[in-house]
C-alpha cells in the first residue's frame, strides 16, 4: 500500500489560487461580454479599499489592492478546507458538517452581497457573484477530490449516517 504525505499549506495553496484564479477569469470574462473589462476588480477594490478608509484611487491601484486580497482571501479558504478534508478522512462526519458549514458561509456572504450592491457593488449582480463561487467551489473541490479519494467514500458514510 503507498502512503502519501500531503502538505496542507501545499494544498491550500493550490486549491486556494486554482478557486482565485477561477473567479477572476469568470469575473474578466463576464466583464468583456458586458464591454467593461476589469468593471469587476476595480469596483470591488474601491469598495474594499472604502472599508479600509481609503478614498477610491486610480483603476490600476484597485484592481492591485483587489486581486492581492482576492488571493489572500482564497489562499485562506484553500488552507480551511484542506484542514477539514485531512480531518474528514480520519472522521467521516467531519465531512457533512464542512458541507452544512459551507452552505452556511455562502448564504452569509449572498445577504451581505444584497447589502452592499445598493452601496458599494453597485451594477455588480448577485447572480455573477453567485455563478463565480460556483465556479469557485467545482474547481477547488474537483482538485480536493482528485487529491483526496479516501474523501468519496468518507463522504458517503457520513451521509448514510455510518461514519464516526
Amino acid at each position: 500500500m503507498r502512503t502519501e504525505t500531503h502538505s496542507i499549506v501545499r494544498e491550500g495553496v493550490i486549491a486556494g489560487f486554482l478557486g482565485a484564479t477561477a473567479v477572476a477569469v469568470w469575473f474578466f470574462v463576464v466583464d468583456l461580454i458586458a464591454g467593461h473589462a476589469l468593471f469587476t476588480p476595480n469596483a470591488l477594490g474601491e469598495g474594499l479599499l472604502s472599508v479600509f478608509g481609503q478614498s477610491p484611487e486610480s483603476q490600476a491601484v484597485n484592481i492591485i489592492g483587489y486581486t492581492i486580497f482576492h488571493y489572500a482571501a482564497f489562499t485562506l479558504v484553500g488552507i480551511i478546507a484542506v484542514v477539514l478534508v485531512h480531518a474528514g478522512e480520519r472522521t467521516a462526519s467531519v465531512l457533512a458538517g464542512s458541507m452544512i458549514l459551507f452552505v452556511a458561509i455562502e448564504l452569509g456572504f449572498y445577504g451581505l452581497v444584497a447589502l452592499l450592491h445598493e452601496t458599494t457593488l453597485g451594477d455588480l449582480a448577485w447572480y455573477q457573484i453567485l455563478a463565480g463561487n460556483v465556479v469557485a467551489a467545482v474547481v477547488m473541490g474537483t482538485y480536493l477530490w482528485r487529491s483526496h479519494p479516501a474523501m468519496r467514500s468518507g463522504l458517503v458514510r457520513a451521509l448514510d449516517g455510518t461514519g464516526e
